[in-house]
């Protein structure tokens, strides 16, 4: 039968090919003798905690996280977790980037589901601590393990793996928010907010309007009634729990309006857009303002006076165009050239639909007057990105572009 060797098989092993006794290692790595004696030769032996670990790896002259597959045993001594030793393991296959090791290591502590409530808080201090990427296995494994389907921990899990993982690639951002659409309203209001938001925005990147259109109207229904239940707080003179969430509550109870309008104008409904504007026009009555909420209120009457505009344009009023003009030009942050060629190198989903919408119209532009060379260099372009950028499918239709081919 092979051998299977131990973590400290193989550091013996390293000693005595080395000339090491225990005297001259303890020297050379800073680990007490006599506790570095107790490691290898007690009965039982001593755990090896994984800093020292980590001075046994440097000493030797090998790489960081050497033997870690081994040392996942010794976080599981005598059969049980040692969450003592467990922790700073996980953390610090995290800064090496083992993800392996993580997974094995979360594969064997939840053989125990009493450590579920336990994962979920390291996965929580991760985000906290902004490695928002990294604390998806440990959202995972409570998805994976969570034994009530109604609970607040796994309905946060969700949220932030959802959160985390959203942006890079479309295809499987749609899979993430159906999976994570369910569980939204087991969600705190603060996360609700922007769970909501990021929502509307995956379906705003897709140009499914008609899902734009129903989350838009969530938003802004979910953010007017938290504003009401703290105006009636503050006025029965009750101490106000305020809302934790990314933005101000204005910014979302705006951009409910602005997103169902949005959504109405690509579908064709230009009247009832204009009326969804209105809603987002003038926010200044909004209680409770600070001077981000202030900053939100005058991004949304920016907004919706350049969307006023369009919506003109599209109603065939083509007298405002002086207007608009005028507009832009006091407003540069809505149209700039330089800006419009630094979409074209950017990773953001947003910017990227922005870019892609851009080519798509200025395609259009040079099909109508007969410049189809240009047309079809300006769709391969479009095309290629789509491609490149990992888009399942194009975001705007390249065959409504044979509609504006001059041929002639």
């Amino acid at each position: 039968m092979e051998h299977t060797p131990t973590i400290r098989s193989k550091i013996e092993t390293e000693l005595k090919q080395r000339g090491h006794t225990f005297s001259s290692f303890s020297k050379v790595s800073g680990i007490n003798r006599g506790i570095f004696s107790t490691m290898l030769n007690s009965n039982p032996p001593k755990p090896i905690s994984v800093r020292q670990m980590d001075l046994i790896t440097k000493a030797l002259g090998y790489p960081e996280g050497w033997l870690y597959e081994l040392y996942i045993d010794e976080c599981f001594y005598e059969g049980k977790g040692h969450w003592k030793r467990i922790k700073p393991f996980l953390l610090r296959c995290v800064e090496l980037g083992r993800k392996d090791c993580i997974q094995k290591g979360l594969s064997r502590l939840t053989e125990d589901l009493s450590y579920v409530p336990t994962i979920f808080e390291l996965a929580e201090e991760l985000y906290e601590a902004g490695k928002e990427k990294e604390s998806v296995p440990f959202y995972e494994c409570v998805i994976e393990n969570e034994k009530y389907r109604y609970s607040e921990r796994l309905a946060i899990s969700q949220y932030k793996r959802f959160k985390a993982c959203t942006m890079s690639n479309l295809e499987k951002s749609l899979e993430l928010v159906l999976e994570f659409i369910p569980y939204r309203n087991l969600l705190p209001e603060g996360y609700q907010l922007e769970a909501i938001h990021k929502i509307t925005n995956i379906y705003f990147y897709l140009h499914k309007w008609d899902e734009v259109e129903k989350y838009g109207h969530e938003l802004k229904k979910l953010a007017y009634v938290i504003y009401m239940n703290q105006q009636i707080t503050k006025e029965k003179r009750r101490a106000i729990t305020w809302l934790r969430a990314e933005r101000h509550l204005v910014f979302y109870y705006g951009y409910g309006f602005l997103s169902v309008s949005t959504a109405l104008q690509k579908k064709g409904c230009i009247k009832e857009a204009r009326a969804e504007l209105e809603g987002y026009a003038d926010l200044s009555w909004f209680k409770g303002l600070d001077s981000e909420g202030e900053a939100d209120v005058e991004q949304f009457r920016v907004w919706a006076k350049a969307n006023s505009y369009t919506l003109d344009l599209l109603l065939g009023k083509r007298d405002i165009l002086p207007a608009y003009i005028t507009f832009l030009e006091n407003h540069p942050e809505e149209i700039s050239s330089e800006r419009i060629k630094r979409l074209q190198e950017s990773e953001d989903v947003k910017q990227m639909t922005y870019y892609y919408c851009y080519m798509y119209q200025l395609a259009i532009y040079h099909y109508r007057r007969g410049r189809i060379l240009n047309g079809h260099k300006d769709t391969l372009n479009y095309l290629s990105l789509s491609q490149q950028r990992n888009w399942f499918k194009p975001p705007v239709s390249i065959e409504s572009l044979q509609d504006h081919m001059q041929l002639d």
